[in-house]
């Protein structure tokens, strides 16, 4: 199965932070699941990390490569994901889960999160 993680999925996992269920972890880590992160997230953490919201070991190149080492593939951003995020309704205002939401519907992929707003789209949600 592929798989989008939001951006506080992908953060808890590196993190081992307890609010990452045991299905949730046991889904990413299972080698017939391909895990999908968003440039949206690399973006979105980078930020974040910038404005001292977010430290991660190694900084942002730290974070880029735990997901490299963890064999995550990049989702880049392209013309699609862009154009699709123009009819979205505006249900979540936030940029970077409105561009995952876009990339998870061009996609169909299903997103891994917990975010209340983005389970309101018409995208599959687990958790």
């Amino acid at each position: 199965m592929n798989i989008l993680l939001d951006t506080h999925a992908i953060w808890w996992f590196l993190n081992g932070n307890e609010k990452l269920p045991k299905t949730a972890k046991e889904a990413i880590v299972n080698m017939d699941n391909t895990i999908f992160i968003s440039m949206a997230t690399i973006w979105e953490v980078a930020i974040k990390m910038s404005i001292g919201k977010l430290e991660f070991d190694g900084g942002i190149d730290g974070f880029i490569k735990a997901i490299v080492d963890n064999d995550f593939m990049l989702l880049e951003i392209d013309v699609e994901h862009i154009k699709a995020t123009v009819d979205l309704p505006l249900i979540h205002r936030d940029p970077f889960d409105r561009m995952i939401i876009a990339q998870a519907m061009v996609e169909d992929v299903p997103v891994m999160t917990t975010d209340e707003n983005v389970l309101k789209y018409d995208i599959t949600v687990i958790w």
